[in-house]
């Protein structure tokens, strides 16, 4: 009994695992490691959307910028910051981020103080499950596709 029990544990434990791994995805571009790129569904008739990252961290010895993002899925994007500020959230478009060398920056949905991706004028509205490729500038890296994967916000994400 003892070993039936153990043997199913360990073949949860390992599925478990697995499916982390299968919805994750990443990329590297030049020195840069690029951690779940995703977005948030939009609902219907909404023009605008938001992409994100889990987090863009340069491994290499001298910093880089994300100097802009392009693709189909909207008319433009811009490179947005949230701050907080005196208990009101305000979002700003900024012309860059910086990535310092051997430092990780997050573009989390929800979070304060932090980046996103704006997609302006979708040409969709954006329904979990979709993916839709961005090309990233990046001042050393040079251009980098990547792949976002439209999914729920978790529910810990976003708070008031």
């Amino acid at each position: 009994m003892k070993f039936k029990f153990l043997h199913v544990t360990l073949i949860a434990a390992c599925l478990s695992g697995f499916s982390q791994i299968a919805n994750a995805h990443a990329l590297k571009c030049g020195e840069l490691n690029i951690a779940h790129p995703y977005s948030t569904p939009t609902m219907s008739g909404i023009k605008n959307g938001a992409a994100y990252f889990m987090s863009i961290k340069n491994n290499g010895k001298e910093a880089d910028q994300l100097l802009s993002a392009k693709g189909d899925v909207s008319s433009s994007v811009e490179i947005h910051e949230m701050q907080l500020e005196n208990n009101v959230m305000k979002m700003r478009a900024v012309p860059e981020v910086q990535l310092p060398a051997g430092y990780e920056v997050t573009f989390k949905h929800g979070q304060a103080n932090g980046y996103h991706l704006m997609l302006i004028d979708l040409k969709k509205s954006l329904k979990q499950g979709d993916k839709f490729a961005l090309t990233l500038n990046f001042k050393k890296a040079g251009d980098c596709q990547a792949e976002f994967w439209v999914e729920a916000p978790k529910s810990d994400s976003h708070k008031h």
